[in-house]
Protein backbone atom coordinates (compact mmCIF):
# COMPACT_ATOMS: atom_id res chain seq x y z
CA UNK A 1 0.00 0.00 0.00
CA UNK A 2 2.94 2.31 0.64
CA UNK A 3 3.89 1.96 -3.01
CA UNK A 4 0.31 2.78 -4.07
CA UNK A 5 0.53 5.93 -1.93
CA UNK A 6 3.69 6.90 -3.80
CA UNK A 7 1.79 6.50 -7.09
CA UNK A 8 -1.01 8.67 -5.66
CA UNK A 9 1.52 11.41 -4.92
CA UNK A 10 2.66 11.21 -8.56
CA UNK A 11 -0.94 11.76 -9.64
CA UNK A 12 -1.15 14.90 -7.52
CA UNK A 13 1.99 16.30 -9.17
CA UNK A 14 0.18 16.02 -12.51
CA UNK A 15 -2.96 17.69 -11.15
CA UNK A 16 -4.86 14.41 -10.94
CA UNK A 17 -6.92 13.29 -7.95
CA UNK A 18 -4.28 11.44 -5.90
CA UNK A 19 -5.27 7.80 -6.16
CA UNK A 20 -2.67 5.10 -6.78
CA UNK A 21 -2.85 1.37 -7.36
CA UNK A 22 -0.46 -1.58 -7.44
CA UNK A 23 -1.25 -5.10 -8.67
CA UNK A 24 0.75 -7.95 -7.14
CA UNK A 25 0.89 -11.58 -8.20
CA UNK A 26 2.97 -14.28 -6.49
CA UNK A 27 4.87 -11.61 -4.56
CA UNK A 28 5.86 -9.64 -7.67
CA UNK A 29 4.57 -6.25 -8.77
CA UNK A 30 2.82 -6.88 -12.08
CA UNK A 31 1.74 -3.28 -12.72
CA UNK A 32 1.15 0.00 -10.99
CA UNK A 33 -0.58 3.21 -11.90
CA UNK A 34 -2.45 6.26 -10.80
CA UNK A 35 -5.35 8.40 -11.93
CA UNK A 36 -4.87 9.74 -15.47
CA UNK A 37 -8.35 11.04 -16.31
CA UNK A 38 -7.15 14.60 -16.88
CA UNK A 39 -3.76 13.96 -18.50
CA UNK A 40 -5.18 11.33 -20.86
CA UNK A 41 -8.57 13.07 -21.31
CA UNK A 42 -10.16 9.74 -20.45
CA UNK A 43 -12.95 9.47 -17.89
CA UNK A 44 -12.21 5.75 -17.45
CA UNK A 45 -8.51 6.22 -16.62
CA UNK A 46 -8.86 5.62 -12.88
CA UNK A 47 -5.86 4.18 -11.04
CA UNK A 48 -7.37 0.70 -10.86
CA UNK A 49 -8.26 0.55 -14.56
CA UNK A 50 -4.88 1.95 -15.61
CA UNK A 51 -3.17 -0.71 -13.49
CA UNK A 52 -5.36 -3.63 -14.60
CA UNK A 53 -4.90 -2.69 -18.26
CA UNK A 54 -1.12 -2.46 -17.85
CA UNK A 55 -0.95 -5.87 -16.16
CA UNK A 56 -3.17 -7.54 -18.76
CA UNK A 57 -1.05 -6.11 -21.58
CA UNK A 58 2.19 -7.11 -19.86
CA UNK A 59 1.03 -10.67 -19.24
CA UNK A 60 -0.92 -11.00 -22.49
CA UNK A 61 -4.06 -12.20 -20.73
CA UNK A 62 -7.56 -10.81 -20.20
CA UNK A 63 -7.95 -12.20 -16.65
CA UNK A 64 -5.74 -11.72 -13.61
CA UNK A 65 -6.65 -14.52 -11.17
CA UNK A 66 -4.48 -15.00 -8.12
CA UNK A 67 -3.62 -11.30 -7.94
CA UNK A 68 -4.03 -8.69 -5.24
CA UNK A 69 -4.87 -5.08 -6.07
CA UNK A 70 -3.77 -2.43 -3.58
CA UNK A 71 -5.52 0.91 -4.07
CA UNK A 72 -5.50 4.06 -1.97
CA UNK A 73 -9.23 4.78 -2.36
CA UNK A 74 -12.21 2.44 -2.33
CA UNK A 75 -13.06 1.46 -5.91
CA UNK A 76 -15.99 3.15 -7.65
CA UNK A 77 -18.62 1.23 -9.65
CA UNK A 78 -16.53 1.28 -12.85
CA UNK A 79 -13.40 0.05 -11.11
CA UNK A 80 -15.26 -2.53 -9.03
CA UNK A 81 -16.74 -3.88 -12.26
CA UNK A 82 -13.30 -4.03 -13.87
CA UNK A 83 -11.95 -5.88 -10.82
CA UNK A 84 -14.71 -8.48 -11.12
CA UNK A 85 -14.22 -8.85 -14.89
CA UNK A 86 -10.45 -9.25 -14.40
CA UNK A 87 -11.03 -11.91 -11.73
CA UNK A 88 -8.73 -10.20 -9.22
CA UNK A 89 -8.53 -12.47 -6.17
CA UNK A 90 -8.16 -9.81 -3.49
CA UNK A 91 -8.65 -6.05 -3.18
CA UNK A 92 -6.96 -4.06 -0.42
CA UNK A 93 -7.93 -0.43 -0.13
CA UNK A 94 -6.95 2.39 2.19
CA UNK A 95 -9.61 5.12 2.43
CA UNK A 96 -13.34 4.50 2.15
CA UNK A 97 -15.28 6.61 -0.37
CA UNK A 98 -18.70 7.39 1.09
CA UNK A 99 -19.78 9.24 -2.08
CA UNK A 100 -18.82 6.70 -4.75
CA UNK A 101 -17.33 3.58 -3.11
CA UNK A 102 -18.64 0.26 -4.36
CA UNK A 103 -16.59 -2.03 -2.15
CA UNK A 104 -18.64 -1.49 0.98
CA UNK A 105 -19.70 2.17 1.21
CA UNK A 106 -22.58 2.62 -1.27
CA UNK A 107 -22.70 -1.01 -2.26
CA UNK A 108 -20.35 -3.94 -2.65
CA UNK A 109 -19.99 -4.85 -6.29
CA UNK A 110 -16.70 -6.72 -5.77
CA UNK A 111 -18.48 -9.24 -3.54
CA UNK A 112 -21.97 -9.29 -5.02
CA UNK A 113 -23.17 -12.92 -4.88
CA UNK A 114 -25.18 -12.42 -8.10
CA UNK A 115 -21.97 -12.04 -10.10
CA UNK A 116 -19.76 -14.88 -11.32
CA UNK A 117 -16.70 -13.69 -9.37
CA UNK A 118 -16.18 -12.25 -5.91
CA UNK A 119 -12.94 -10.78 -4.62
CA UNK A 120 -11.67 -10.99 -1.08
CA UNK A 121 -11.72 -7.54 0.49
CA UNK A 122 -9.52 -5.84 3.06
CA UNK A 123 -10.39 -2.30 4.08
CA UNK A 124 -8.55 0.48 5.90
CA UNK A 125 -4.87 -0.39 5.26
CA UNK A 126 -2.95 2.91 5.67
CA UNK A 127 -6.32 4.63 5.74
CA UNK A 128 -5.15 7.77 7.53
CA UNK A 129 -2.26 8.75 5.23
CA UNK A 130 -4.35 7.99 2.14
CA UNK A 131 -7.29 9.98 3.48
CA UNK A 132 -5.08 12.90 4.46
CA UNK A 133 -3.50 12.95 1.00
CA UNK A 134 -6.95 13.26 -0.58
CA UNK A 135 -8.12 15.88 1.94
CA UNK A 136 -4.98 17.97 1.38
CA UNK A 137 -5.40 17.77 -2.39
CA UNK A 138 -9.00 19.00 -2.26
CA UNK A 139 -8.15 21.71 0.30
CA UNK A 140 -5.52 22.98 -2.12
CA UNK A 141 -7.98 22.86 -5.05
CA UNK A 142 -10.59 24.83 -3.09
CA UNK A 143 -8.00 27.42 -2.06
CA UNK A 144 -6.92 27.84 -5.70
CA UNK A 145 -10.52 28.43 -6.77
CA UNK A 146 -10.93 31.18 -4.16
CA UNK A 147 -7.93 33.12 -5.49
Amino acid sequence: MARALERAEEAWLLGEVPVGAVLVGEGDILAEGFNRTITWTDPTAHAEVVTLRAAARRLGVPRLPGTTLYVTLEPCAQCAGAIVLARVRRVVFAAADPKAGMAGSLGNLVQDPRLNHRAELTRGVLEEPAGELLRAFFRERRAERRR
